[in-house]
């Protein structure tokens, strides 16, 4: 026995593989955090805005788990929800413009995309705001902030952008992946953000 030279065995670290598995399937767990968080409807800026946090932790080896997501939501929330509900009136107000698109009313298809584009340009900057949220952040001076790196950092938008066109696909070929796949949505605009702060 090693210890019976006196020798103690060095603890065995953890493969690449491990670690990025290990990383994986916190995302998919957050996933599932951030759906839970999400059943207020006005809650999702801060519930993505935890689990990018939370996120942020583990890839920096840093110990957190559900006690610290829901301390960071609370948090988040405070004036998250604001956003929240514009985000709702938003989409509301997108819908309005499809369907006066699809009524055929003149200039509709026009409004119609130029809604869609808004929208989607909206989402971004709020995901790219929540990926760097910290408590004691201000939600309007973080939109602002990820407003300007939304435009100016196309190829780093786009990366979101696709998120949520996965977790629409999940839903559309088995709904339920669409839970866990939200955390994939936090990690890729979290890494977005680390690229653009890299640059």
């Amino acid at each position: 026995m090693a210890q019976a030279h006196g020798k103690a065995r060095p603890a065995r670290k953890e493969s690449v593989f491990g670690e990025r598995f290990a990383v994986f399937a916190e995302c998919l767990l957050t996933g599932v955090w951030i759906a839970v968080a999400c059943l207020g409807v006005v809650t999702w800026p801060a519930a993505f805005a935890a689990g990018a946090r939370h996120l942020r932790r583990r890839t920096v080896h840093e110990s957190g788990g559900w006690r610290e997501f829901v301390a960071d939501f609370r948090t988040a929330l405070r004036g998250g929800w604001a956003v929240g509900l514009a985000g709702w009136a938003a989409a509301g107000a997108v819908w309005v413009d499809v369907l006066a698109a699809r009524a055929g009313i003149p200039g509709g298809p026009f409004a119609g995309a130029v809604g869609l584009f808004a929208l989607i340009g909206l989402v971004v900057t709020v995901l790219r705001a929540a990926a760097v949220w910290t408590p004691g952040d201000a939600w309007r001076r973080l939109l602002a902030d990820s407003a300007r790196r939304t435009v100016r950092d196309p190829a780093g938008s786009f990366l979101v952008v696709c998120g949520p066109a996965v977790v629409a696909l999940s839903a559309w070929f088995v709904p339920p992946l669409a839970v866990p796949v939200l955390g994939a949505v936090a990690a890729a605009a979290v890494a977005v953000e680390e690229r653009y702060r890299n640059r």
